[in-house]
C-alpha cells in the first residue's frame, strides 16, 4: 500500500488515496493508531484517506492520531487540494472537495507553474451553543462567558468550523498552560463532543499568536479550523478584525471572515517524501484484536 506523508506547517498527516471502506470499519482506530505514532509507524497527526466517489467529487476522511474521525481539518485539506491537482484528480485551481463537514471549496495558488499555496472556502462558522456544541440554553451565542476547570475560572469563546473550538485569551501564548489545561478543557461536561483549544494571545487587531491543543491529537503546530475559529472568535469577543494573521508555532495563516459570512483560510501545504507499507505490517495490524474508536474528534 502506497502512502504519502504530507504536511501543513508542521502539522503532518499520512494521506492514503483509498476509501476507508478499503479496510474493515472496526480496523480503522488500531491502524491509524499505529501508522500515526511515531516509533512504531510512520508517524503522523492523522491519516487522511482521499478518494473519488461515484459522482467525480473528491473526498476527504480524516482520523485523528487516536483513532476517531474528525469532520474537517483546515491543514489537511490544504495538503489534499494540492495531491489531488498533483495527481491529475482535480483539473481547475478551483475545485471542490467533500468532508463530513460538507463541501470546502479551496483555490490553489500558482507561482510559475507549482503549487504555492492554497485558499480555502471554509463556509461559514456556526455559532449557535447547541450546534457548536456547548452545553445550555439553545440559541445564544457563547462570547466571554465563564468556564471552572479545577481552581482555575477562565473566559472562553466557542465557534464551530465543522468541529468545535474553545478559545481561550492570553496574555502570552508562549507561556500559556497549553498541556495542562488543554486536556482538561477539550473534555470539559460544557463539550458533549469534546472540543479543541485555542490559546490565543492578541498582538494587535489584525494579528494574533496562536497554541492550539487538539481534539484527538494533544499540541500540535498548527490547526488551520482553530486558525479560523480565533479570526471569528476574536471578532466576535471585539478583539481582532475580521481579517487577521494567524501565528503558530509552524508558521502562518491569513484569515479573512468575509462580509459574506464565509471565512477564507491561506497558506501552505508541502509534501514530504512517499513510501509504501509492507504487507506484512498491514497484514500484523488487521489480525490484531480490534479496540474501540475514541468518542469524538479532531480538528
Amino acid at each position: 500500500m502506497q502512502f504519502t506523508k504530507w504536511h501543513g506547517l508542521g502539522n503532518d498527516f499520512i494521506l492514503l488515496e483509498t476509501k476507508p471502506d478499503s479496510l474493515p470499519k472496526d480496523k480503522i482506530p488500531s491502524f491509524t493508531r499505529r501508522l500515526c505514532d511515531r516509533n512504531f509507524g510512520v508517524g503522523g497527526d492523522g491519516l487522511v484517506f482521499v478518494f473519488q466517489d461515484e459522482q467525480g467529487m473528491i473526498n476527504m476522511r480524516i482520523f485523528n492520531a487516536d483513532g476517531s474521525e474528525a469532520e474537517m481539518c483546515g491543514n489537511a485539506i490544504r495538503c489534499v487540494a494540492k495531491y489531488a491537482y498533483q495527481k491529475g484528480l482535480a483539473k481547475e485551481i478551483i475545485f471542490q472537495i467533500k468532508t463530513k463537514a460538507g463541501v470546502k471549496v479551496p483555490e490553489l495558488i500558482l507561482e510559475e507553474g507549482s503549487v504555492a499555496a492554497a485558499k480555502v472556502d471554509m463556509g461559514e462558522p456556526i455559532l449557535e451553543r447547541e450546534k457548536i456544541p456547548v452545553a445550555g440554553e439553545p440559541g445564544d451565542r457563547v462570547v466571554n462567558e465563564v468556564i471552572e476547570v479545577g481552581d482555575n475560572i477562565l473566559k472562553f469563546t466557542a465557534v464551530s468550523m465543522g468541529n468545535p473550538h474553545c478559545l481561550i485569551f492570553v496574555p502570552d501564548a508562549g507561556s500559556a498552560p497549553v498541556r495542562t489545561l488543554g486536556p482538561r478543557l477539550e473534555c470539559h461536561r460544557l463539550f458533549p463532543s469534546r472540543t479543541n483549544v485555542e490559546f490565543v494571545e492578541v498582538l494587535n487587531r489584525k494579528e494574533a499568536r496562536v497554541r492550539v491543543w487538539e481534539r484527538g491529537v494533544g499540541e500540535t503546530l498548527a490547526c488551520g479550523t482553530g486558525a479560523c475559529a480565533t479570526a471569528v472568535g476574536g471578532a466576535l469577543a471585539g478583539y481582532l478584525d475580521r481579517k487577521v494573521r494567524v501565528y503558530l508555532p509552524g508558521g502562518e495563516l491569513l484569515v479573512e471572515w468575509a462580509e459574506n459570512n464565509h471565512v477564507y483560510m491561506t497558506g501552505p501545504a508541502e509534501e514530504v517524501f512517499q513510501g509504501y507499507l509492507h504487507d506484512e505490517f498491514i497484514k500484523r495490524i488487521l489480525d490484531e484484536n480490534p479496540e474501540p474508536q475514541a468518542n469524538g474528534s479532531n480538528r
